[in-house]
């Protein structure tokens, strides 16, 4: 689905929705009250978000990761493979999986750290244990009450923020923002704050900045002609860091989150970036949902976190295993 415009203001559609939006909302406290919360047998870091979509929660997790593993720990990935069909714990082995099975992000994940992915979040942290991983970074899953987190990050797009405050379908909101957080250790806020999210924040929660920028390794922009593609929450993002990076944007095409592509999709696309002399470039999560034979006509803008706080993120990371009085 792409996220409807009024998400974004307080107009009458939103009203109109709201009765069934505080409905939505009931339905998640009373399953939080009703479902008894386990602990893994490991420390697990919870990378979770308030909105629907888009606010950047699979790249800091890789980011975690990279991090973790530049510490010498041995951190594994636990994802619920949304898209894809397998239920597990099953660890994605990309060069057997495709994301109709485990899921885009999934593949992603699986291309730093060992990625489980399980309907069942408790198992899948099981299932990691017992494959020697140190801790669990699990990848969404902060409304999920019964796998208890060690540490719980709360990932906010500082563009966006919280939309227009209200929960679905009238709003982005999973659930209230006082009661989400009400549950984290700490907010990362990805990009400047522009929707007034510092404000809204309890004094006493941490909130570390990050900045999404193209990774080292992405092709040199300036100057180019590009037809840039995105099937994610927030395409729009795209479009404006090509921009931004001084690509010339000849076109641009918005699809769904998670969609997948159809082979004359792709062949449409290439055939007008030929026509338009312009490289056809798109985000490194929709590669992996193109038909295999086409990917490598196709450009990838892989995108990097850097923390304007790594102190910070490092005094959350040992509070992990600080809460388990693990040395990781």
């Amino acid at each position: 689905m792409r996220a409807p415009d009024f998400w974004q203001r307080d107009g009458p559609p939103a009203r109109l929705l709201a009765p069934l939006g505080q409905m939505f909302g009931q339905a998640g406290r009373l399953r939080r009250r009703w479902t008894v919360p386990c602990r893994a047998p490991l420390p697990v870091i919870c990378v979770g978000n308030l909105t629907v979509g888009g606010a950047g929660k699979t790249p800091v997790a890789l980011a975690l990761a990279e991090r973790l593993l530049a510490r010498g720990e041995r951190p594994h990935f636990v994802t619920r493979g949304y898209g894809g069909r397998a239920r597990g714990p099953l660890r994605v082995d990309p060069a057997r999986h495709d994301c109709a099975l485990v899921g885009d992000e999934a593949l992603l994940l699986a291309a730093v750290a060992p990625t489980w992915v399980a309907r069942d979040r408790l198992a899948g942290a099981h299932a990691a244990a017992r494959a020697g991983a140190g801790l669990v970074i699990l990848d969404d899953g902060f409304q999920n009450p019964r796998l208890t987190p060690d540490v719980a990050l709360l990932v906010v797009d500082g563009s966006y923020g919280f939309g227009n405050r209200r929960l679905l379908p009238a709003g982005p909101l999973r659930e209230p923002v006082a009661d989400g957080l009400s549950r984290a250790t700490a907010v990362v806020r990805i990009g400047a704050d522009r929707a007034g999210v510092d404000r809204l924040l309890p004094a006493d929660l941490p909130c570390i900045a990050a900045e999404l920028r193209p990774a080292p390794a992405a092709p040199a922009l300036a100057g180019r002609r590009v037809l840039a593609f995105a099937g994610i929450a927030r395409p729009e993002k795209v479009f404006t860091t090509l921009s931004a990076a001084g690509a010339e944007l000849v076109g641009s095409e918005a699809f769904a989150d998670h969609h997948r592509y159809r082979r004359a999709e792709i062949e449409r696309l290439l055939a007008r970036a030929a026509r338009e002399e312009a490289l056809l470039i798109t985000t490194s999560k929709d590669a992996v949902r193109l038909p295999a034979d086409l990917r490598a006509r196709v450009t990838v803008l892989p995108i990097a976190l850097s923390w304007r706080q790594p102190a910070a993120l490092d005094r959350l990371l040992d509070l992990a295993s600080r809460s388990r009085g693990i040395t990781l």
